[in-house]
């Protein structure tokens, strides 16, 4: 492998006494030990923080996400143990899956819808991309460089290795609506890396030859007022997006299940039929009737079928060659079997239809994107009235150097837990004489 795939932005010698950690044990502690990550504990996943103490916040999604990733390299190890060189540090795959969540706002994906409207003259905003700005710029681990991960680890975490100039709209997203009508299918976010960030992108690629950057960097073009779409990923970062797609598909649905939100009939409407017609045995025998399993009232039976569900998703994953790249971190890939990818790709839309659709959730949704566009027409009025300190000072910073300021302001906001932006709009929004007298700390 090549070293500088361990390489930091900022050269480090630390001689820390008997400390013999690996580079991606020191990138996985870092993520682990810093407050953008500890947020996540009070950040909506699929249901909205403060419905329920049982459900899944994106702390305990991430955590989830974590160990399928490791469970997934064990299993790749296993059936390619002549790329066994390419994962051996469980370390990283946590690190990358501990890390993906980081950047989502608060309120899900209204909290995005919220951003990326608020930024459509100043470069958009996306959960993905913000993500990677907390990694290498926001977090203070460091004074200028984040958290100053190491190259491979920042590889992994790209979903999407474009930057957002690629790949935007060749026409308006939509009219510009007063902030209650604004919906979420006009104003889709540009998956991609900041523009303000693309010589961050460029450093990471550093090791690959010119011509691995270019093919990497491929993207399908934006289509009238849908962005374009990157279409290259690294193969740490595949193992990280199966690991969250089989999270997302399976414990995330767990909840739904247990709230009654979803029922038998309706999975045997959506789902049943594309398992028992499945042209792969296992899926027909063992989960064509788990069903029966899953809506079980007994909790133990229930968890044994989730975790049925989880293991074939698991050891259905192989790595392919793609015949394209030199660097091998970019030549192979995580791949799902085709039938284990329809079974999954049908979870996913039966959560989408069935819960994060439902008009309570998206309600909510809607109240949680309605309070972030307000609080950032607010803070962009006056900015050097309403922000933080420490936060005023990076928006000067900004302007002095002819930077995005507006980015500052979606940095703050997207950084806020669901409940410190709910508290920030009430003290802002909502007379009385207790928001008054108490500042909000």
């Amino acid at each position: 492998m090549n070293p500088q795939w361990q390489a930091r932005r900022l050269a480090e010698d630390k001689l820390r006494r008997n400390d013999e950690r690996s580079p991606f044990q020191r990138d996985r502690a870092r993520i682990l030990h810093s407050a953008a990550f500890r947020r996540l504990q009070a950040k909506t996943q699929v249901l909205g923080v403060g419905m329920n103490d049982f459900y899944r916040t994106r702390l305990t999604h991430s955590l989830e996400v974590a160990q399928i990733g490791t469970g997934i390299c064990a299993q790749l190890k296993r059936k390619h143990p002549d790329y066994a060189w390419l994962m051996d540090s469980t370390s990283l795959i946590e690190a990358l899956c501990l890390a993906h969540d980081i950047g989502h706002p608060p309120f899900g994906h209204g909290g995005e819808v919220a951003l990326n409207y608020m930024m459509r003259d100043h470069g958009g905003f996306e959960g993905n991309g913000q993500t990677f700005r907390i990694l290498t710029r926001l977090e203070p681990y460091t004074q200028h460089y984040g958290m100053n991960l190491s190259r491979r680890t920042l590889l992994g975490i790209l979903k999407y290795p474009v930057t957002a100039a690629h790949l935007a709209p060749q026409i308006p997203q939509g009219a510009v609506k007063p902030n209650h009508q604004v919906r979420p299918q006009d104003w889709p976010p540009v998956k991609a890396v900041y523009n303000d960030d693309g010589e961050i992108l460029d450093w990471v690629l550093g090791p690959v030859t010119d011509a691995d950057k270019q093919a990497f960097s491929r993207y399908q073009a934006a289509n009238g007022h849908l962005p374009g779409k990157s279409l290259c990923k690294s193969l740490d970062a595949t193992i990280m997006e199966l690991a969250d797609d089989i999270a997302y598909a399976v414990h995330d649905l767990e909840d739904a299940i247990v709230m009654g939100i979803v029922t038998r009939e309706q999975w045997q409407q959506d789902i049943t039929p594309s398992l028992r017609a499945s042209e792969d045995e296992w899926i027909r025998q063992e989960l064509a009737d788990i069903d029966v399993r899953m809506f079980n009232p007994e909790h133990y039976i229930r968890k044994d079928a989730i975790g049925t569900l989880v293991n074939g998703f698991v050891t259905a994953i192989n790595i392919i060659k793609q015949n394209t790249f030199e660097d091998p971190l970019l030549e192979f890939q995580a791949r799902l079997e085709p039938a284990f990818h329809i079974v999954l790709e049908v979870l996913k839309q039966f959560v989408l239809k069935r819960v994060v659709r439902k008009p309570e959730v998206q309600m909510l949704e809607y109240k949680g994107q309605q309070m972030l566009m307000t609080l950032f027409e607010a803070l962009a009025s006056d900015p050097m009235r309403l922000l933080p300190l420490n936060t005023q000072q990076r928006y000067l910073e900004s302007q002095q150097s002819e930077g995005n300021s507006m980015r500052v302001i979606a940095d703050y906001l997207s950084g806020m837990t669901d409940d410190f932006a709910a508290r920030l709009y009430r003290q802002l929004f909502t007379p009385s004489v207790a928001d008054i007298n108490g500042p909000l700390i």
